[in-house]
């Protein structure tokens, strides 16, 4: 039976036929690595899915962690989970050697990973916090800090957090008010509160690491003088820092994994890298999470697909039209048009998705990152927008069923609705794709994506996807020329004013390219699954591509209707 967590057929095209991550064994890091044990990580990780993470899915959204004041406690079956993933050595996977990892490509243990999130996206987002934190510290921290605190997460023991937003201070880092008093030993106290930090408090782990961006009193104003801290849970000694938990938040979804508003009084604090460079590196955690984050979109998008097109093929209702007779057999509902329309709608956002995620995981281990820069605003964010509107389809094609808590696809978008705000929201990502990507370092990001999007419309012209690829090359062609315009007309406020718009536009034809990519790698190969894939395309050149069009013409007409709206309008 297949499994409706996710499709291990589309992994392995995506893998070794499209990205064809066994060249990645000629590099130096990976050489120890083969197709063989590829597979075993993507085949374990389905297992643990399936047997520890998938099960106490609804559970944990049904009965939330709860705080007594002193304790938070959770489900056992999410510690059980944990366990069972860092016993199978998974946390470290993607890590040096001398840190006890296996140096597995990204994009692979991104693929891995996938299961994990897609079975129970709550219970993973502990793990993917924990790994991102302790990348940064492998990354920024000393070698001290790299054997207290790294190894530990690595092996399950402790786990991490990142704590940047404050109450009055969401995506506004250059307002934060946590401030760090130096100390004659060089360690730092640190008070404040945080707001939105998920994982950081459970009883999981012997301890919590948490990463805490504050202010060094006379350093530089606004961002430039932020520094990150690792502020535990337990000091070395044993003993109980100055950081706890004032209440949980209560979310839509997601409501799994812990999410805490943190006070910090006289809290121990142990400062990675320089003073005031704090923002520099917990973008490298940010960007991290921001890929992850886009990843759990599209797994909870693509499993809430697999599970309508399985509801789809056993619900029987209605008969083909023109067929009058009430004693004809009822057919499955997959067999209607516009049930067919929501379906293949659904396949070409979660495949897309996926495609595009680990596409930017291959960016990683290939170490392209210019190309990477400009694609991780879109790869949060589209699918963060578009495998939730998968999720919204999963509901429609279960009917009265979709919206009742008995079947999983009520759960699954509302656990997605929190992406679109999770580690930035649209508007935060488009400011920053529009604001920052695309022009940094005389646009250079935006031109290596160009001669890669270039490279594969010439292919699709010499195979067998000319029109595609006409299409393709004359909506980036557009998308090049409206940037150009909207930076050359002297109105940054009027551009700037439509970014979102405008990482929509661009996230579409992105995908697009994506998508041309995928008909690539299937040209040739005859089965059902190959034609999936180019009808999944063809829906996606024919339906979603053209919707840019008018994006780019609002664009690139400088429109001011939000600017110049009033407050006593609303």
């Amino acid at each position: 039976m297949k499994s409706t967590i996710l499709s291990r057929r589309d992994l392995d095209f995506l893998l070794y036929e499209w990205l064809d991550v066994e060249k990645l064994t000629a590099l130096d890091r990976f050489t120890e690595h083969s197709r063989e044990t590829f597979d075993g990580v993507l085949d374990l990780s389905e297992q643990l899915a399936t047997r520890y993470f998938a099960p106490h899915n609804k559970l944990s959204d049904a009965a939330e962690p709860t705080f007594d004041g002193q304790t938070v406690t959770l489900i056992p079956e999410v510690k059980e989970a944990w366990d069972a993933f860092a016993a199978a050595d998974l946390l470290a996977m993607g890590f040096d050697d001398e840190l006890g990892g296996a140096q597995l490509p990204v994009t692979v243990a991104q693929a891995a990973f996938a299961w994990i999130a897609a079975a129970n996206v709550s219970t993973s987002g502990y793990l993917m916090l924990t790994i991102a934190n302790a990348n940064l510290l492998a990354h920024f921290g000393t070698p001290e800090q790299i054997e207290t605190y790294v190894k530990p997460m690595l092996a399950g023991r402790f786990s991490g957090t990142m704590a940047l937003s404050e109450t009055q201070a969401g995506s506004s880092l250059a307002d934060i008010t946590t401030r760090a008093e130096p100390q004659s030993d060089g360690s730092y106290r640190l008070s404040g509160s945080k707001m939105w930090i998920s994982g950081a408090e459970h009883e999981l782990t012997e301890n919590i690491v948490n990463l805490v961006l504050a202010k060094i009193p006379g350093g530089p104003a606004g961002t430039k003088g932020i520094s990150l801290f690792i502020v535990p849970k337990f000091l070395p000694d044993g003993t109980r820092n100055g950081v706890a938990i004032s209440g949980l938040n209560h979310k839509m979804g997601q409501r799994g994994i812990t999410n805490t508003v943190l006070n910090f009084d006289g809290a121990v604090g142990y400062l990675v890298g320089e003073p005031h460079r704090g923002i520099v590196y917990m973008f490298h955690m940010m960007n991290e999470a921001r890929l992850g984050v886009g990843m759990g979109a599209v797994a909870l998008g693509y499993t809430g697909y697999l599970k309508s097109v399985e509801y789809a093929r056993e619900r029987p209702q209605g008969r083909p039209l023109g067929v009058k007779d009430p004693s004809t057999p009822q057919v499955p509902i997959i067999e209607h048009a516009d049930v067919k329309r929501m379906l293949l709608a659904q396949k070409a956002y979660v495949e897309g998705g996926l495609a595009l995620a680990l596409y930017c995981a291959k960016l990683v281990d290939t170490g392209d990152q210019a190309v990477l820069d400009i694609l991780t605003p879109v790869a949060k964010s589209w699918p963060s927008q578009w495998c939730l509107e998968a999720n919204n389809l999963a509901i429609q094609v279960h009917g009265g069923y979709g919206y009742t808590r008995e079947y999983d696809v009520e759960q699954h978008y509302r656990d997605n609705r929190l992406n679109p705000i999770h580690e930035g929201t649209h508007g935060i990502q488009s400011l920053d794709l529009l604001g920052r990507k695309v022009t940094q370092n005389g646009g250079t990001s935006l031109a290596a994506l160009g001669e890669r999007v270039a490279v594969t419309i010439s292919a699709a012209r010499a195979g067998a996807a000319p029109e595609l690829a006409d299409q393709l090359d004359a909506s980036w062609q557009r998308l090049v020329a409206v940037t150009g315009t909207m930076f050359t007309s002297g109105d940054v406020e009027a551009a700037m004013a439509n970014s979102a718009v405008y990482l929509e536009a661009f996230g579409h034809i992105v995908v697009a390219w994506i998508w041309l990519e995928q008909v690539l790698a299937a040209e040739g190969r005859a089965g059902d699954f190959y034609d999936g894939k180019r009808r999944a395309a063809q829906y996606f050149f024919r339906y979603e591509l053209p919707k840019t069009a008018p994006q780019l013409d609002l664009l690139k007409s400088l429109d001011r209707t939000t600017l110049e709206m009033r407050d006593s309008w609303f």
